[in-house]
C-alpha cells in the first residue's frame, strides 16, 4: 500500500469539490483548479473527506502505487492552493541589482546585463516587489515553483562573489579563489 495514497484528504469549508470521471476540479475562494487524472486511480468523496485509491484489478502493480500516492499529493496540493495559495521568495544580490514590476504586472529585472530582463506575466501568478525581495504568488503549487525556477535561471548566484538571483534563504557554497589558492602553495 502507499503510505502518502492511503490518507484522506480533508475538504476545508468553503471548497468545491467535483469528481467526473477522469477530472477532478477543486473550487475555493482564490480561485478554480482543474486536475485530469488517469483511468487506474479513482477518486471518492466521503462527508468531508477525499479519498484516493487505485481502482480493484490494479493493485499489484507498481506502477499504480506510485500514481497513488502523486495523485493524492496532487489533490491536496490544489486544496491547499485555492485555501492558502504558494508563494515563493527570490533573493537579488548586487551591485546595482534591481527588480521592478510594470504596468502590465510583468518582472523587470536590471542584474548586470547590458538591457533588463522582462519576465512575462503568466495566467494565474503575481509578482511583487519589496527592496531586493521578489515575491511570485499563485494557486498552482507548479506554476509558482516553475516562474520562479526561471527569474532564478537568469542570473544563477555564482561561487566566488555570492551575487546572482536565489531563493530566500538558500546557502551558496562559497570557492576561495586565486589569492587563497596561491597562499597555500
Amino acid at each position: 500500500m502507499s503510505r502518502i495514497g492511503k490518507q484522506p484528504i480533508l475538504i476545508p469549508q468553503g471548497v468545491e469539490v467535483e469528481i467526473k470521471e477522469g477530472e477532478i476540479k477543486v473550487k475555493g475562494p482564490k480561485g478554480e483548479l482543474l486536475l485530469e487524472y488517469d483511468e487506474k486511480i479513482k477518486v471518492e468523496k466521503e462527508d468531508n473527506y477525499l479519498k484516493v485509491m487505485p481502482k480493484e484489478e490494479n493493485t499489484r502493480s507498481k506502477n499504480v502505487k506510485a500514481l497513488w500516492g502523486l495523485y493524492r499529493s496532487l489533490i491536496n496540493n490544489m486544496i491547499v492552493g485555492v485555501t492558502q495559495g504558494y508563494e515563493k521568495k527570490l533573493e537579488l544580490r548586487g551591485i546595482g541589482y534591481k527588480a521592478s514590476v510594470d504596468g502590465q504586472g510583468n518582472l523587470v529585472l536590471e542584474v548586470g546585463y547590458s538591457h533588463p530582463v522582462t519576465i512575462q506575466k503568466e495566467e494565474g501568478i503575481d509578482f511583487a516587489v519589496e527592496k531586493n525581495i521578489v515575491s511570485v504568488k499563485g494557486i498552482d503549487k507548479q506554476k509558482v515553483g516553475e516562474m520562479a525556477a526561471r527569474i532564478r535561471k537568469v542570473r544563477p548566484p555564482e561561487p566566488y562573489k555570492g551575487s546572482g538571483i536565489r531563493y530566500l534563504g538558500e546557502k551558496i557554497r562559497m570557492k576561495l579563489g586565486k589569492k587563497a589558492a596561491g597562499a597555500t602553495q
